[in-house]
């Protein structure tokens, strides 16, 4: 689901769900091909048999794995802003990675308006509390304040 308002109605939002992601599976061909790109081959990522013998008993998803799909999860669950023309990442004031990311685990992203600053120019800075949940685990993978930038003309 997607909340679009208007910039001046955009404060109305500020402390308040804005929606959350559908879920998406973290398969280990996708944990492989994160490794290959960040050359970050740990066994506990990359060797189902060695991380089999972990207290996790599997392998993970990288901690950057999951925080790099926030873009892609958040997409559904960003309060949208009519007559943005661009939006950009501005990356992130906290991250903490809370439970890892198993194998085959299904994880989906829930955002929260926490702020809007006017920078002028018709930009706005939107902080957003991001909590990346992972579907039947009490704890989340990870947390973040995840900050965008958008462009708003008119």
């Amino acid at each position: 689901m997607t909340i679009t308002v208007t910039k001046d109605d955009l404060k109305d939002y500020i402390g308040k769900e804005t929606g959350a992601s559908d879920w998406f599976q973290v398969t280990q061909d996708r944990i492989d091909q994160f490794a290959d790109v960040t050359l970050d081959h740990q066994f506990i990522h990359v060797d189902p048999e060695a991380a089999a013998k972990t207290p996790f008993g599997t392998t993970i998803a990288h901690g950057f794995l999951t925080l790099s799909l926030l873009s892609h999860l958040a997409g559904g669950s960003l309060i949208r802003v009519e007559g943005t023309e661009m939006g950009i990442n501005y990356g992130t004031d906290k991250v903490r990675f809370m439970s890892p990311v198993k194998v085959n685990s299904e994880i989906r992203c829930r955002t929260t308006l926490k702020q809007v600053e006017n920078k002028g120019a018709g930009r706005l800075l939107l902080h957003h509390d991001v909590t990346v949940d992972i579907k039947g685990e009490e704890r989340p993978a990870l947390i973040a304040e995840w900050l965008t930038m958008i462009v708003v003309g008119g």
